[in-house]
């Protein structure tokens, strides 16, 4: 078994509107969560997971577009492109997928997967299969049916949709938001998707973001995601938590806080 962080592209999220519990005052304290324009960096990608020849991917990106600063708005810019380049670095085509699943909807997270995107009608992933959660495929858009007609199967709980990798619903930030637990060599993997969006969270589950269906819910489900990551064979995966997607949580004296994997 191994897996792979695979890049797409980043967005730019104002701080104080991302998470809207925080003020100046934290920021100030916690400066590396920023880049030089002072907004909270989010990376966008996939988990490559592979258990001898067969390839799952976990996510889809936000696709080979950008898109401005939002004038007033939550985000600055955001943009995709580069998953198809950084699988071939890992030596994956596009073809050998054989299902993608999606911890959920949100457009940075099913972008290669959407004709409008990437400007055509066969998106690259030709041979795979899409993995929906039941209740979030339920609460779809009429745009993303559209375009994952066909080729959906739902998942439920609890179910192996891979060798090794089973779902965990774990509704909050959407209806049907999931999580995917990679088991392999005595070692867990979480794949957690949108439960947390930046490693300042870890400190402060209670933070949740503006983009949370449900903050209370999401908030409750942090705090025992978290405690979960505290255990020694434990690995979390964090799609947006920039250039240390790979990570454990540890306490040294204080409260946990997010420990990236060295390389």
């Amino acid at each position: 078994m191994r897996v792979s962080y695979v890049p797409d592209g980043a967005v730019q999220g104002k701080p104080l509107r991302w998470l809207p519990d925080t003020t100046d005052a934290i920021w100030a304290e916690h400066p590396q969560y920023l880049d030089a324009s002072g907004h909270l960096v989010a990376s966008i990608g996939s988990l490559l997971v592979e258990h001898g020849d067969r390839k799952l991917l976990i996510d889809a990106g936000f696709g080979p577009q950008s898109l401005p600063a939002e004038s007033g708005g939550t985000n600055g810019a955001i943009y995709g492109g580069a998953l198809l380049d950084s699988l071939e670095q890992l030596g994956c085509r596009p073809e050998q997928i054989e299902a993608v699943a999606f911890t959920h909807l949100h457009p940075d997270h099913v972008g290669w997967v959407l004709p409008a995107a990437h400007g055509n009608d066969r998106p690259p992933f030709v041979n795979a299969n899409y993995l929906v959660a039941e209740a979030e495929w339920q609460a779809r858009d009429t745009a993303i049916a559209t375009a994952l007609a066909g080729r959906v199967h739902t998942v439920v709980d609890g179910q192996e949709i891979f060798p090794g990798v089973r779902v965990r619903i774990t509704a909050g930030h959407t209806l049907g938001h999931a999580e995917f637990i990679i088991t392999a060599g005595g070692q867990r993997l979480i794949a957690f998707g949108d439960a947390l969006h930046s490693p300042i969270q870890v400190d402060h589950p209670e933070w949740s973001c503006v983009y949370d269906h449900d903050p209370v819910h999401s908030a409750e489900h942090r705090r025992h995601l978290i405690a979960e990551l505290e255990r020694p064979d434990t690995i979390g995966f964090g799609v947006h938590f920039a250039d240390v997607v790979f990570g454990r949580v540890r306490r040294d004296g204080g409260g946990p806080s997010w420990r990236p994997l060295e390389a």
